[in-house]
């Protein structure tokens, strides 16, 4: 009693059907179509490999059964076209021969042949040999359908990258405009803004505001991490400190129908409040916080982990001033500090990111304040917006590449009253 023909496929769209029988011999044609037909293939028949070969032409068979020894086209010659034909799928190849010989072997393989079957075909070996052929095609097809998938996922994901990066770029302009003004004019001090996103949207934002008529109130602040969750809570905080009354910067305070700026250090406790009690985030951010008397160039400044300002004495002297602080949103019960100074006439004052002195060489040696330094006092005769973007094209020379790591960003106050 027959045993049932092994079968092996995952399902029916990598299953083994079609079988090209190829013999000059009808009758071993029509034992082999049977044998097969039993076991469940749709079976074509051809006499000659020109035959075969028009046949595979028209239809891609699962498996070729090849006499070796036809006349005209024979087996090998058969076999060395059939890889030639354009194909979605991979054929297996079977040369039915009674050659055992080593080198005859080695040709057939040459030509493209995946197995041999000695001659007379024993059923048995048969099934075996059809068997093993199945199992190589239904996991090459198997592999096949899944490589589709995984190559229409990828269109998808690309879609889906594309859609997103379109708005990104939307929201980089976005972001771009809640620096309204990159350049004021004070009349006594000039104000300059720089901000330079390291990807699309970024974590930093610089800005000012007018406190009254002779004060004028600076800010910069960096957000950890970098993309979009950064740039969403710099939009929030950058509601806190752009509004022009009490209500909508908390920068600011009222006193009868006078409006005054809230010092500095009370900013920075009142956001840190603001952070942990209505932020569900883990980002915190620095800030430096500049209280400007346009009158005197008094100066009084709240620094919440943010780098060091530096004074630009109009003698080209350079002076770091501040000790750190704590960042703002990490703890609640941080003590932020102010300190004092004073700006003479032609002085200026500049708040910088860490972006700046942390943007690295194409050996990651950061450019620090051993670079920066030299450059600012290279760059003393320059001013406002010129300055501030000549000082880019400084890290772009350091870091031989318009991308940086981190967002960079700058305020530069120049005091120069009558």
């Amino acid at each position: 009693m027959n045993q049932p023909f092994p079968t092996y496929q995952s399902n029916s769209q990598t299953a083994v059907r079609t079988v090209l029988v190829v013999d000059d011999s009808l009758v071993q044609r029509r034992i082999l179509a049977l044998s097969l037909q039993k076991w469940g293939f749709e079976v074509s028949e051809a006499e000659s490999g020109e035959e075969a070969l028009a046949i595979c032409k028209r239809m891609s068979p699962d498996i070729v059964l090849s006499d070796w020894m036809m006349p005209g086209m024979d087996g090998l010659e058969f076999c060395r076209q059939f890889r030639q034909l354009p194909r979605q799928t991979y054929g297996y190849f079977i040369l039915l021969t009674s050659k055992t010989e080593k080198d005859s072997v080695a040709r057939g393989l040459d030509c493209g042949a995946d197995d041999f079957l000695p001659k007379p075909v024993n059923t048995t070996e048969l099934r075996a040999r059809i068997a093993a052929g199945e199992r190589i095609l239904s996991m090459e097809r198997e592999l096949v359908e899944k490589n589709r998938l995984l190559e229409n996922t990828l269109k998808k994901i690309q879609s889906l990258y594309d859609a997103i990066d379109s708005d990104l770029v939307e929201a980089r302009k976005l972001q771009q405009s809640l620096v309204r003004e990159r350049f004021h004019d004070f009349g006594s001090a000039r104000v300059s803004l720089l901000l330079h996103p390291s990807g699309h949207v970024g974590g930093d934002l610089v800005g000012f505001f007018s406190a009254s008529i002779s004060r004028v109130v600076l800010y910069a602040l960096d957000v950890s991490g970098h993309g979009i969750s950064s740039a969403l809570m710099t939009a929030r905080l950058a509601a806190y400190l752009t509004g022009s009354t009490p209500e909508h910067n908390v920068a600011l305070e009222r006193s009868g129908t006078t409006i005054s700026p809230v010092p500095p250090f009370l900013v920075a406790d009142h956001l840190n409040s603001l952070v942990l009690s209505e932020m569900d985030t883990e980002h915190y951010f620095t800030m430096l916080l500049a209280d400007i008397d346009l009158t005197n160039g008094a100066v009084s400044i709240c620094q919440a982990g943010h780098p060091n300002p530096m004074v630009l004495r109009a003698d080209g002297t350079i002076e770091k001033v501040g000790k750190g602080g704590f960042p703002i949103g990490l703890v609640s019960n941080a003590v932020f500090d102010q300190f004092s100074l004073k700006l003479a006439p032609g002085d200026r004052l500049l708040l910088l990111s860490d972006g700046v002195t942390e943007c690295p060489d194409p050996l990651g040696v950061h450019f620090e304040d051993t670079g920066l330094e030299p450059m600012l006092k290279k760059l003393r005769h320059h001013s406002g917006t010129d300055l501030l973007e000549s000082m880019v094209q400084g890290l772009i020379g350091h870091a031989d590449s318009t991308d940086f790591p981190d967002d960079v960003s700058a305020v530069l106050f120049d005091y120069r009253p009558p």
